[in-house]
């Protein structure tokens, strides 16, 4: 049974399907970690403690090693091991943009950035630095904040872009609560870095807010020509 659910698993994962195991599969994906390899009854116990008290396993991302020890009553060991699990998945399911790679649209950059900051607990800005073609030349990043917030000044944002002969930018930051519903402080901080960039003539792409399950996106929303004219 154990090896019939993996393989189902692994089988969704190799072509690519974007179902997500069910609450049995899960469990067993679980229990196979903290049994260190083997589906052990005790292990399965703790696995569905583990669900319970959390309510999903990407909610076992946000907790901490000795939340995830007291939640399934289980081992420092098997604690530190599904950390690992759960840190290796998120550096896979990560995947940032290279240098000459070029952007599709807000989503792909949501899926391709969300799982960097799905557990911090402050703020990341960062900007992405494009040439003529729209095509990475890097990303930097301006600033790391606090729960709520990120200091983010234009001329530390845009004395980089100039170095690299930036042509456009897009800029990231995710919220720690996992709603990315702009704040006042985001809609002019949006205003201010895209005043400066039509001033020093590097066009601003969008402003993206990354949260747990979804994004906003200035550009999507119609906001960023908004926040170039500002107030009639």
């Amino acid at each position: 049974m154990e090896e019939t659910l993996l393989h189902g698993v692994h089988e969704r994962l190799v072509e690519g399907s974007p179902a997500v195991p069910s609450h049995g599969e899960t469990v067993t994906l679980l229990s196979t970690i903290l049994g260190h390899g083997r589906n052990s009854a005790a292990a399965e116990a703790s696995s569905r403690r583990l669900l319970r008290h959390f309510g999903s396993a990407s909610a076992l991302t946000l907790a901490s090693l000795e939340e995830i020890r007291q939640g399934g009553r289980i081992s420092a060991r098997q604690a530190a091991a599904l950390g690992a699990a759960l840190a290796l998945g998120r550096q896979i399911c990560s995947a940032p943009l290279r240098p000459g790679q070029r952007f599709a649209n807000s989503r792909d950059l949501f899926l391709r950035y969300r799982a960097q900051f799905f557990a911090a607990s402050r703020e990341y800005f960062m900007s992405l630095h494009l040439n003529a073609k729209n095509q990475l030349i890097r990303e930097v990043l301006v600033s790391v904040g606090s729960l709520s917030t990120s200091v983010v000044h234009p001329r530390e944002v845009f004395s980089a872009a100039v170095r690299d002969s930036t042509a456009a930018l897009i800029f990231l930051h995710n919220h720690p609560s996992g709603d990315p519903s702009p704040s006042r402080e985001d809609r002019e901080c949006t205003q201010r870095l895209c005043r400066a960039g039509r001033i020093l003539g590097i066009r601003v792409l969008d402003h993206i807010i990354l949260g747990y399950e979804e994004y906003f996106s200035f550009a999507d929303a119609g906001q960023l020509q908004d926040a170039i004219e500002g107030p009639s």
